[in-house]
């Protein structure tokens, strides 16, 4: 049985996984409606993705604090490059987490549609409306997604070959459950 100082907090947990799933929801739902026409169906699509883009980011950044508070766990005895590599995959993970959904941002104040998170709350926005930058913005939000799905598919992999393979715990310190 692993011990709670070998486990992650019980919050920093319950944030993983919903980031986990917001982000891969926003990245299916963008690949979806991308190749949508015109249509009020594809409207609602969009916004619920900027809703998604901006819980992402408000996780994030909650992320980010608590993570800046409270120490994680000791890392498992590893060959210095995976623990390296590891921790190259989760800085880069942070910094996607910020960048997808800031571009997104810019990129829809720059094309002149507004985010009203949930409908509800207006944002400010990010940059004045530039029909060039807007086109620019969308490549480079696309970018940034793709490269923020290899990362997350790097983290999966690597927590997949140290259970599987390892079988060192390494899954377990971020399970829903407790073990």
């Amino acid at each position: 049985m692993m011990s709670p100082a070998d486990r992650y907090s019980p919050f920093a947990i319950v944030l993983h996984w919903l980031l986990a799933i917001t982000i891969v929801g926003a990245f299916g739902l963008g690949l979806y409606m991308s190749d949508l026409p015109f249509s009020p169906s594809r409207i609602k699509l969009y916004n619920w993705h900027k809703w998604a883009g901006v819980t992402i980011l408000a996780l994030s950044a909650l992320r980010l604090l608590w993570r800046l508070a409270h120490r994680p766990p000791a890392d498992l005895p590893m060959p210095v490059w995976q623990a390296r590599a590891a921790h190259a995959v989760h800085g880069l993970l942070y910094l996607a987490f910020f960048a997808v959904p800031l571009t997104g941002w810019a990129m829809s104040s720059a094309k002149g549609f507004p985010v009203v998170w949930f409908g509800v709350l207006p944002l400010p926005d990010f940059v004045p409306k530039d029909h060039d930058l807007g086109e620019l913005l969308e490549e480079v939000h696309a970018a940034l997604a793709w490269g923020l799905a290899v990362l997350v598919l790097a983290h999966v992999a690597g927590a997949l070959k140290h259970h599987f393979v390892d079988r060192d715990g390494l899954l377990q310190r971020m399970s829903l459950r407790r073990t």
